[in-house]
């Protein structure tokens, strides 16, 4: 499969990522990304931006370099009933938001309670992506996460640094897939880019997917119309004209 759109990626202003926003799209640009999401730090992630960042990412032109830029956030989970750090004003704006849990923001509970964190965050109806479903850190009721997700039309996503950067993932990722595959549940690649030179790159998310022979009408990275369209039906990107 050919992947055309990454929708989770950082810059320097996530306070431990190293590159800008004009080197990612310029590197996404040569990797043919057409769709590039950045998705900085939420500001609960020690380092991570103020909220005035988010607020103001009006200022960003759509297009650059024949790329379509998203703006978006990485928001923390900041406990088990679901709640998030960004607040809903700004969430109105965001193009596309990941929710995911980190042990710097939310203490990780047992595996109910990690579960109701998930199910929780679900309920907000600007969540569009859950990120690395599959750290180990944060053990969850796979089955239960991925039903929900059907049931509110949210992206689960495979994160490729995850394979790297959290040990014991892949096993995670491979029943997560799975149950995904079974269920009919829509899957987003997603690099977790925190340079430029990974933008793109899925290398060991798609070697997961593989093994599963998950067919591409389920992996939303093959067609940038394909995650477009489904952001316009939530009532985002009003101002991107479907060619």
């Amino acid at each position: 499969m050919k992947y055309v759109v990454d929708t989770h990626t950082h810059t320097i202003v996530s306070g431990h990522a190293y590159t800008t926003l004009l080197e990612n799209v310029k590197e996404a640009s040569k990797q043919g990304i057409k769709l590039l999401g950045t998705t900085d730090h939420g500001p609960n992630m020690p380092g991570g931006p103020h909220l005035f960042y988010f607020s103001n990412m009006k200022a960003w032109p759509r297009k650059i370099d024949n790329v379509t830029l998203l703006r978006g956030c990485e928001a923390n989970i900041t406990d088990y009933k679901g709640n998030i750090d960004i607040p809903e004003l700004i969430c109105r704006n965001l193009d596309i938001i990941i929710a995911s849990l980190y042990d710097v923001c939310i203490k990780p509970g047992s595996r109910d309670e990690n579960t109701e964190a998930l199910l929780n965050v679900m309920d907000n109806p600007y969540i569009d992506i859950i990120g690395h479903s599959g750290n180990p850190i944060f053990p969850i009721w796979e089955e239960k996460v991925v039903k929900k997700a059907k049931d509110k039309n949210i992206l689960i996503e495979i994160n490729n640094g995850s394979f790297g950067s959290r040990a014991g993932s892949e096993e995670n990722c491979y029943k997560i897939a799975k149950l995904c595959k079974e269920n009919g549940v829509k899957l987003i690649l997603g690099s977790d880019a925190h340079t430029c030179f990974q933008i793109g790159r899925f290398q060991k998310a798609e070697s997961l997917i593989n093994k599963l022979n998950i067919s591409e009408d389920l992996i939303m990275n093959t067609d940038e119309l394909k995650l477009i369209s489904y952001l316009k039906k939530k009532g985002k990107l009003k101002d991107l004209e479907l060619d």
